[in-house]
């Protein structure tokens, strides 16, 4: 098992006069921790010596995962992922936010749809949670808690086999009720993101560059310089665009209404584009955009006061890619019984969410973060299936 050195002394030489087996190992393994612990930079190094180079594949590596985690860059990445896990608790405490634990077996989708894994729970059907949206709300806004944070394992069933996506993922969620305006739970994420990203960068430059070896990017940037005078946050400067605004640079850049209509939502294309104007345009990685359409945001997302096809809703990308969607949430009954009837999604099924305002709930919003797709732009690595301990996608069911 390879273990990070924490030695300071790098010229001594160690004589080895005995060795213990604690546990033999199979003669014949799947593949060498060596060989799958090559860096990108050294197998094409060793290729164009003419040497053999034995390369492993990722499905190979995740077939046999506990191997692959043996690997310098594997056992990096599990140390940021429980990093970034705790930084995000770290910041929220100290926030005053309290941490819940909500069910993951429900009687109803939670964000309505198709794309839900369907079960049988002793007779009833049920579905395994795609978030803990409902009870996130009920316990911020209707419970008198006020400010709550989960983190937990987030299930959908989409059939997308591509290098961002998985059905079962783990999600930061964080919900609280504001005083005056749901940009307070903007500045909120603003910050609790510059946190961990700062703490990541001073508590964790060994593994961060043990990464970097092995799969070379640039450092995420992800504080807005000060010329960009349109930005976000109570200290983290946080780069803000509105929707529209997003929509007017990329028509600038050659975007037509075939690609990109002005109140759909973004495709993941679009996404990257307009990521790489951003980077351009205010020299950041790291950004969000408020103002969203309605019409594809999810039920619970309160319209747009000023303008009925817009909402209070919002995205933060990270290398042009969403890693948190959000809004300020419908917290009167009647509006919310009318928007879940709107999106053809049985009103009955939600009838537990939708009394739990009767009895007064606050004005609130919040919003999910996807743990593995974070870890993986924020290292710039290909694939979220690399940041991942033991992958659920479509094809993969085991280990």
């Amino acid at each position: 098992t390879t273990v990070p050195s924490k030695a300071t002394q790098s010229d001594v030489e160690i004589q080895v006069s005995k060795v213990f087996v604690v546990s033999r190992a199979t003669p014949l393994l799947p593949f060498q921790v060596v060989d799958a612990g090559r860096s990108e930079a050294e197998i094409t190094k060793l290729e164009q010596a003419d040497q053999k180079v034995v390369s492993v594949g990722l499905d190979t590596r995740l077939d046999h995962r506990h191997l692959d985690l043996r690997t310098p860059v594997s056992q990096a990445i599990c140390r940021i992922n429980s990093a970034v896990c705790t930084y995000f608790r770290e910041y929220l405490i100290s926030q005053d936010f309290v941490e819940i634990q909500t069910p993951k077996l429900l009687g109803g989708a939670s964000e309505g749809g198709a794309e839900v894994f369907a079960t049988d729970y002793f007779g009833q059907g049920a579905f395994l949670a795609q978030s803990p949206q409902l009870h996130k709300q009920i316990c911020a806004a209707c419970s008198g808690i006020e400010r709550v944070f989960e983190i937990g394992p987030v299930f959908r069933a989409e059939n997308s086999n591509t290098a961002r996506h998985l059905c079962e993922f783990h999600g930061l969620d964080l919900e609280m009720a504001f005083k005056e305006h749901y940009h307070e739970v903007l500045d909120m994420f603003s910050d609790v993101f510059t946190y961990i990203f700062d703490k990541l960068n001073e508590n964790l430059k060994a593994e961060i560059n043990t990464v970097r070896e092995y799969h070379g990017f640039e450092d995420l940037v992800y504080k807005a310089p000060d010329s960009c005078k349109n930005v976000s946050g109570t200290w983290s400067r946080t780069l803000r665009l509105t929707f529209e605004e997003a929509i007017k640079l990329l028509r600038a850049a050659g975007v037509t209404d075939e690609e990109q209509e002005d109140y759909d939502d973004l495709s993941t294309p679009v996404e990257k584009k307009l990521g790489a104007i951003v980077k351009e345009k205010y020299g950041v990685d790291f950004y969000f955009l408020d103002k969203f359409p309605l019409k594809p945001r999810p039920f619970y997302t309160m319209p747009c006061p000023e303008n009925p096809k817009l909402s209070n809703s919002y995205d933060f990308f990270i290398r042009g890619q969403e890693i948190l969607s959000g809004a300020q949430r419908v917290h009167v009954p009647d509006m919310l019984e009318k928007a879940i009837a709107a999106k053809d999604i049985p009103v009955e099924s939600l009838r537990f969410y939708i009394d739990s305002f009767k009895a007064g709930a606050q004005p609130h919003g919040g919003g999910g973060i996807g743990l593995e797709r974070v870890i993986m732009l924020f290292l710039g690595l290909p694939n979220i299936r690399n940041v991942t301990y033991f992958t659920r996608d479509p094809t993969r069911l085991s280990p």
